[in-house]
This record gives C-alpha cells, structure tokens and sequence, in this order.
C-alpha cells in the first residue's frame, strides 16, 4: 500500500527528537537516505516543499557535498498546490484567535520586562555606557526568551511550517516533525502525524 511521508527540517539536526539514526546530522541523513531507497520498492514516497529544503541546506556551508545531493535525489521536493485546497473557516477563526491571544501575550510580558529593567535604575542615573549594557542586558535576554515562548512555541512561526502541513494535506501523507507547532496545527488542519521515534523505527526495519 503506497504513502506518502512530509519530512520536516528538524528530524535532522534534533538528536532530541529520537529518530534513532544516528549521533550527528551527517549520519542522520546518510542513514536516512538509505532507508529511504529501501522503502522506495514497496510504494513509499518521501516529500519535503522547497522552503523546507532550503531550511535543511541552511545549516551547510557546502551544499554540495555528495551525501546531501545523494539524500535530496531521493525526495520529492514539492510545493502544496494551495489554490486546489479546501479548508473550513473554523481554522481561521482558530488561527485569527491564536494570534490575537500570543500578540497580548507578548505585550503583557514587554510591558513586565520594562519594569523590571527601570527599577534597575533607579539611582543609577549617571551610569556609564558598559555600566548600562552590563545591567540592561540580562533583562533583554529574559524579554527574548519569554517574548519568543509566548508568540512562537506551539504555534507555525514560518511559511515553511505551513507549507509541511497543506503538502501533507495534498497529498494525504503524514507529517513527521518534532515541530509542537507543526503537530498541534498538523491536527487542527485534518492531517495525520507521526511521532519522529516512531518513524525511526519504521524506517530501519
């Protein structure tokens, strides 16, 4: 029976996610491009959209390297036709909602973090330059930890996310992602997922 796999980014570089395919990315993908050959016979075929396999050679400064030419002759790099996917307005309200929640969100943890940085200095009027960043700067790294906790983790940051889930959809294929926001979005558009560990082990048998 055939099937179709939408790979994401992150089961290569994520040695958290347990794909199980190795220590390093390099490895990852050699195994992976094996096991894809593999599966090939038996009516399986393997997707990533272009915007994905841009992220994937992002993290390479040579892109030519045999082993990822070698991997990327075995995928089918796609874009989703999304002028012929149907989808049901409950997804925008719910998206339209989510946005609207993590923008307030945001702003409540802005509006904390300027507190916190002006009590600093209070008193503290006549601080010189190194002084002010020594002092501003852990408030600044809280502000981009939270800020980036409250408006991106969970949710599809990118179009390239986007892009996993209409393929998927396209398709009928599974989305395999470490992704939260991928998953999470992946159920709310009607698509069906697997979780990364579980598609290592389908893939090395």
């Amino acid at each position: 029976m055939s099937h179709a796999y939408i790979l994401d980014t992150n089961l290569f570089f994520n040695m958290e996610a347990g794909l199980g395919m190795g220590r390093k990315s390099e490895e990852v993908i050699r195994t992976m491009t094996d096991a894809i050959r593999k599966q090939k016979p038996k009516g399986i075929t393997f997707y990533m959209p272009p915007r994905i396999v841009e992220e994937f050679l992002s993290f390479f400064e040579d892109t030519k390297q045999p082993f990822l030419q070698e991997f990327l002759a075995e995928v089918i790099i796609k874009s989703p036709s999304l002028h012929e996917i149907t989808l049901g307005a409950n997804i925008f309200y719910k998206l339209i909602n989510e946005i609207r929640n993590r923008s307030y969100r945001g702003m409540d943890i802005g509006e904390e973090e300027i507190k916190k940085g002006a009590q600093l200095f209070v008193g503290k009027e006549h601080m010189d330059r190194k002084g002010f960043e020594m002092t501003v700067g852990p408030v600044i790294k809280t502000f981009r930890e939270r800020y980036r906790t409250a408006t991106r983790v969970g949710f599809l940051d990118s179009v390239a996310d986007l892009d996993l889930i209409m393929l998927a959809k396209e398709t009928g294929g599974t989305v395999v992602s470490a992704d939260e926001g991928v998953l999470k979005w992946g159920r709310i558009f009607g698509v069906t997922e697997m979780p990364a560990a579980v598609f290592g082990q389908l893939m090395l048998r």
